[in-house]
């Protein structure tokens, strides 16, 4: 269940060209070792607090964990703190679904765990 009041972003949506906005995965190492966005900034969920830092000062941020949960709650934290956070609906299995490109870091065909 999403928090209330959580912008959301659906999959297609989001330009083609991914490098034009800011993507922040925020699901735990394995997961994003298996299958994600090339460009986006890995910080995992319980670390986001600690690293705001890493975080542009301007602009929206796209969140996106597996499928929709943990981002929607990282999302609500992040507007609260200031920033533009935008949930991306379904996750990493909805970007999959719709044959987004992913890379992974496994040395196998990237996928969503």
């Amino acid at each position: 269940m999403f928090p209330p009041q959580v912008p959301s972003i659906d999959v297609a949506a989001i330009p083609a060209d991914v490098a034009a906005v800011t993507i922040l995965d925020v699901r735990e190492p394995d997961e994003w070792a298996a299958g994600h966005i090339k460009t986006a900034l890995h910080i995992p969920l319980s670390e986001v607090p600690g690293r705001l830092g890493d975080l542009p000062d301007e602009g929206e941020v796209l969140v996106i964990c597996r499928s929709g949960g943990r981002s929607a709650r990282a999302t609500q934290w992040l507007n609260q703190n200031g920033y533009e956070a935008i949930n991306v609906s379904g996750g990493m299995g909805a970007w999959q679904d719709a044959g987004r490109e992913m890379v992974s870091d496994t040395g196998e065909a990237p996928t969503v765990r």
